[in-house]
């Protein structure tokens, strides 16, 4: 009984990982400015991974695996929004007329 719940409540986890992914990457070619689309990805990855690598791990039970998993899962989480402000931030330097389509608070 224990086990089913286990298995649906991973499945649920990993098709909603699986849908945000695919909203992100709508995200990324539906959104006019090169800001937004950063966003979207980096929302986007960040909550796919959590809810893909979580169902991965109910569905894999607690193990040697799983607790890789989970150590990919903290890796991922901590580069990847760190990642995508830097990019981010080189966008805003590096682009000179960025005030033009979005608003930048001065540093």
């Amino acid at each position: 009984m224990l086990d089913d719940i286990l298995t649906a409540v991973g499945l649920v986890f990993l098709l909603f990982g699986l849908f945000v992914f695919f909203s992100a990457v709508l995200g990324l070619y539906r959104l006019d400015y090169v800001l937004n689309r950063m966003h979207a990805a980096a929302v986007g990855d960040a909550l796919g991974i959590f809810c893909v690598l979580v169902g991965l791990i109910l569905l894999h039970g607690w193990s040697l695996p799983a607790a890789k998993t989970l150590l990919v899962f903290l890796f991922l989480w901590l580069t990847s929004p760190v990642a995508g402000h830097l990019i981010a931030e080189m966008e805003v330097f590096t682009i000179s007329d960025i005030e033009k389509e979005c608003e930048v608070e001065e540093r």
